[in-house]
């Protein structure tokens, strides 16, 4: 039977946010391994504070549902579920606005290749509809790195 101690960090665990105030806004940045529980833990730290920030509905909405994504894809798809890869998540919450960065550790992808899922012949799958509502929710959306990493833009209308 193996022993953590106590002082021992847990590698399953999110290492500590690294979490910044200004007077200009809040910066918050994770590195969490490719498991879902912790990218909801996330979620809901960023969410905290944009609530704090007094965000309308629709834009919270708006950020719940694409932060949601963009971490679900970056598990699922980019780290293929694989634990002993991370993904790195940056927020930077302030009154105008909210630019989140979701990078993995997988192979990335050319967001053209991506299939239409409004498409006749891909109406019915189930998947290829996440980054289509990021893109209709967010004020901007974009990739770099490879198709790794995702800047997302919301503007509180």
């Amino acid at each position: 039977m193996s022993h953590v101690s106590r002082n021992s960090p847990d590698p399953r665990r999110p290492a500590a946010p690294s979490i910044t105030k200004t007077r200009y806004g809040t910066s918050m940045k994770y590195t969490i391994p490719s498991d879902f529980a912790r990218g909801r833990e996330v979620q809901t730290q960023i969410l905290d504070e944009v609530q704090n920030f007094k965000y309308n509905s629709d834009s919270v909405f708006a950020i719940k549902l694409s932060l949601e994504e963009a971490i679900v894809n970056a598990i699922k798809h980019g780290n293929k579920l694989d634990m002993n890869k991370k993904v790195y998540v940056e927020a930077l919450v302030g009154p105008d606005q909210v630019e989140l960065t979701i990078e993995d550790d997988g192979p990335g992808f050319t967001r053209q290749d991506v299939p239409d899922p409004t498409s006749p012949e891909n109406i019915e799958k189930c998947s290829g509809r996440g980054i289509l509502l990021i893109e209709a929710y967010m004020t901007s959306v974009s990739w770099t790195n490879g198709g790794k990493k995702m800047i997302m833009i919301k503007r509180n209308d």
